[in-house]
């Protein structure tokens, strides 16, 4: 049957893309929340999953959270302001130090609950949840020969595709040998964290840290220091601090524009040469 020109494939996989306006509206949140809520937090997350995290905003639905890109959410906490007393210039000096520790995967927590109850609070928080590929294993787990009774016999064909040496015996996934699923102080594969997860054992912890916070009280402080990788990314988000541009609107602007994508590949290619004469320097010195 010969095919019709009218039957074209739409993929529902795709999204738009998240414009300027989209940004601004970010900002505009967290100027908001900045002139509202008394206190900020900086947090990260460790082995992040977003249903625990939807689960942690039900439970603080009095406050805001925002999660997203690093260099919106430090537009939003920029100030622009002439006044030269104290209060502002303590203001303007949180808001600085809160800038500089946005690298890596982060979030904003904005709050009038006091700094000792949200510490308490997170402190006490954390979610068992299973590991995911590249997480060391916390415990070795073998399985001995014998019945499988949990699994249904429609799944073994996939615990053999995973590497479990498996068959059906009476209609019982049946284990015919002594199988290690994995040894502690490993990285797990992804083979080996799929088995985890069906059998029910989780290693990782999902849990939220907050590494520094500014309250109207007691300005900056530093709780948990990050140890971050220096990558050209984390470069990038630092020289994007300190950069003189973001002193006004126009160069603001520039910064949130759909080209900034020609901006990270010019700065990209600066982060190689740099690292390229540094290399040479090394070379040389070692000569």
């Amino acid at each position: 049957m010969p095919k019709s020109k009218r039957d074209k494939k739409v993929s529902l996989t795709k999204t738009d893309r998240k414009g300027l306006s989209n940004k601004q509206q970010i900002i505009e949140d967290i100027q908001q929340c900045r002139e509202k809520y008394d206190n900020i937090f900086l947090f990260s997350v460790q082995n992040m999953r977003n249903s625990k995290l939807k689960d942690v905003r039900t439970e603080w639905k009095n406050s805001r959270f925002f999660f997203g890109k690093n260099r919106v959410m430090q537009l939003g906490l920029k100030l622009v302001s002439d006044d030269e007393n104290e209060e502002s210039t303590k203001l303007e000096q949180g808001m600085e130090r809160l800038r500089e520790q946005m690298m890596g995967q982060c979030g904003l927590l904005f709050t009038s609950e006091s700094k000792k109850t949200v510490l308490e609070w997170f402190d006490s928080y954390q979610v068992e949840e299973f590991a995911r590929s590249g997480f060391r294993a916390t415990q070795t787990v073998k399985l001995k020969p014998g019945p499988l009774e949990d699994f249904s016999h429609a799944i073994e064909p996939h615990l053999r595709s995973l590497g479990m040496p498996t068959k059906l015996d009476r209609g019982i996934v049946t284990l015919y040998k002594d199988f290690t699923v994995c040894e502690k102080n490993k990285l797990l594969t992804p083979e080996q964290a799929r088995i985890l997860k069906l059998l029910g054992k989780p290693m990782a912890k999902f849990k939220v840290i907050i590494n520094c916070c500014y309250t109207k009280k007691d300005g900056f402080e530093l709780i948990n220091e990050r140890e971050i990788e220096v990558t050209k990314k984390t470069r990038k988000m630092k020289k994007s601090v300190k950069v003189a541009g973001l002193k006004n609107t126009e160069q603001s602007q520039d910064a949130m524009s759909e080209d900034e994508d020609e901006d990270d590949e010019a700065m990209e290619q600066d982060d190689d040469d740099d690292d390229s004469d540094e290399d040479d320097d090394e070379s040389d010195d070692e000569s």
